[in-house]
């Protein structure tokens, strides 16, 4: 990365000993001393995590996080869904791993003759509402299958107080494969009572490298986050009171396109998740 950033000035094959050879390495002995300087400032501004301006008089304080180190996945944080039919395909445990490199890895791929995948949830282990609440992603490549990352209480089923009592919040969904990516909120249960509200949009650059996807759940609104930068906000249901749960998961589907033209295994990668409280 460094070599990729920071190239230093190309010298003449001439074994002429000249003053403007002597002024030439002294620049470049300057440049490379400023940046040996400056270099573990540019490091730790690219790993710190953007966040929302708090409100007037607080700040953020991390309240709960998994960075995802060691080989194996805490499950007094989390716990490891399947094996069961989920959409077109199953939630399978062992689809749900770390990779021993800092990550968690939700894997896709053909068992036999069905489709599994990985998923992830903190329900009776970390519930809560209102916060920061924010994960680095890199998104998988083939169709078939789309990465997610939500909230989700029992609460959501309740009918007759909107979506105060629970919300399902999905504050990143990504079914497509060219930088469409969408948010959305669901209330009153799945059934004829069902409401939702959400947005797609674009940011083509998500399908490379790793991006981070939040969400500011206020007592007034929903704010969702890509990267830092605010993509949507919502007040929609009135607004979720009740704790929620974290999701991370990995759904088969034709949503997404056709799981047959897949090139399996594909990997959805979580390289931390943190959730903070303004304090």
């Amino acid at each position: 990365m460094l070599g990729g950033m920071i190239k230093p000035p190309t010298f003449g094959k001439s074994n002429q000993r000249t003053n403007k050879d002597g002024f030439r390495a002294g620049v470049y002995l300057g440049f490379l001393a400023w940046t040996l300087m400056a270099w573990p400032a540019a490091v730790a501004g690219a790993e710190s995590e953007v966040l929302p301006p708090a409100p007037a008089g607080k700040e953020w304080v991390v309240v709960w996080q998994d960075e995802f180190e060691g080989n194996v996945l805490n499950e007094e944080k989390w716990n490891r869904l399947g094996d069961w039919k989920r959409r077109d395909g199953y939630w399978v445990k062992e689809d749900a791993y770390l990779n021993g490199k800092g990550q968690l890895v939700l894997r896709t791929r053909k068992d036999g003759e069905r489709y599994t995948c990985g998923a992830v949830n903190t329900k009776g282990k970390f519930e809560r509402a209102f916060g920061y609440y924010v994960a680095r992603c890199k998104l998988p490549r083939q169709p078939g299958h789309w990465p997610a990352f939500w909230l989700m209480g029992d609460g959501v089923g309740k009918v007759g107080d909107e979506g105060r009592d629970g919300t399902e919040i999905d504050i990143i969904e990504v079914p497509w494969r060219d930088g469409r990516l969408t948010v959305n909120l669901h209330w009153d249960g799945y059934g004829k009572d069902h409401k939702s509200a959400g947005h797609k949009f674009q940011i083509p650059e998500v399908m490379e490298g790793w991006h981070s996807f939040g969400l500011l759940w206020t007592e007034a609104e929903y704010m969702f986050y890509v990267d830092g930068r605010e993509v949507w906000r919502s007040s929609a249901g009135g607004v979720c009171r009740a704790p929620l749960f974290l999701k991370l998961t990995e759904e088969i589907g034709t949503w997404a396109g056709k799981i047959e033209e897949a090139a399996l295994p594909d990997y959805f990668e979580v390289d931390y998740v943190r959730v903070y409280e303004a304090r």
